[in-house]
């Protein structure tokens, strides 16, 4: 067993939490036992992902998206209540990372698609690796953007959304960046990127990548952050000898 305080120090100096400003809490949000021998990871702290950590008796809750977001209602009731009661009935640590978790040049949700899709990381495009979310690289070889797509639904298991630009140009530079980052796509066609890819997408979205010339390909939000807290839990099953399990809520198979 480790400390929970430990664990939540491993993690903080790791992903260099206290350097971001965020919209949330990043760092233990609930307090359970102190004492941690399992930790279950998630991309959000849902009511499923809890149950299933009740079910297999987790001592910690490790996501990417926890709770307590700027601008939300204050009010602990309704579905809120319940999941926090759901953690405190049973002692279960909550830990949540969010930006720092996208950010990180190892183990963040970026790093990790481009390691699970072979992208060559060149850099990062506001900022230095480690401290910026646009990412920049190039792939392993020029293909067509469906050719890119069908690549991208094989790794994560979920097709995505195409908005193909005015060309019929092989891709060779793209520029990526997990989750709600529909908004950076203006950004990475300005440093020569020819295909963006994120997770979400907008109305406003589509036609910024037709008049601007680029492909976009929207992944799904969950489906481009499942990477970086399961190695995030990796790495602390490694470092503190505890056992360690992922579960993805929203595609269990």
């Amino acid at each position: 067993m480790t400390h929970r305080d430990q664990i939540v120090a491993a993690c903080d100096h790791q992903l260099r939490a206290s350097t971001f400003k965020d919209f949330t809490i990043n760092g233990l949000q609930v307090a359970g036992r102190e004492q941690v021998s399992r930790v279950m990871t998630g991309v959000t702290a849902c009511q499923a992902l809890l149950d299933e950590a009740v079910a297999w008796q987790a001592d910690m809750v490790l996501v990417h998206h926890g709770y307590f977001w700027k601008n939300e209602p204050v009010a602990i009731t309704g579905m809120k209540y319940k999941r926090i009661k759901t953690l405190m009935d049973h002692e279960i640590n909550l830990l949540a990372y969010h930006l720092p978790l996208d950010a990180h040049s190892e183990m963040g949700n970026n790093a990790e698609l481009a390691r699970r899709l072979g992208w060559k990381v060149e850099g990062c495009l506001d900022g230095e690796l480690g401290e910026g979310f646009l990412w920049s690289g190039r792939l392993p070889q020029a293909q067509r953007v469906h050719t890119l797509a069908v690549q991208i639904a094989g790794t994560l298991q979920r097709s995505p959304l195409v908005i193909e630009a005015d060309n019929d140009n092989d891709i060779e530079r793209i520029a990526w960046c997990t989750g709600g980052a529909q908004d950076m796509i203006t950004a990475a066609y300005d440093a020569g990127a020819q295909a963006f890819i994120s997770g979400e997408i907008s109305e406003r979205t589509t036609h910024l990548a037709r008049e601007l010339g680029i492909h976009y390909i929207a992944a799904g939000h969950h489906a481009t952050e499942r990477y970086g807290v399961q190695a995030l839990g990796e790495w602390l099953a490694a470092e503190h000898g505890i056992e360690h399990r992922f579960v993805d809520i929203d595609n269990p198979a």
